[in-house]
């Protein structure tokens, strides 16, 4: 079971990577853009966060 939450784990980090390189990378982002990215981020942080939780017990 740990080895399937560890590859969760990097998954979601990478996409969450993505997600700010993208944001961090662009100076002309709308503010649809930016809300929207704040959104998928804010969604992947809390799969993070339940995932490391899991990790734990």
């Amino acid at each position: 079971m740990k080895d399937k939450i560890d590859l969760a784990l990097e998954y979601y980090s990478f996409r969450s990577k993505k997600v700010l390189d993208f944001v961090n990378s662009n100076q002309n982002l709308t503010p649809d853009q930016i809300i929207e990215s704040g959104e998928k981020l804010s969604i992947l942080e809390y799969k993070i966060t339940s995932l490391e939780v899991a990790k734990e017990n």
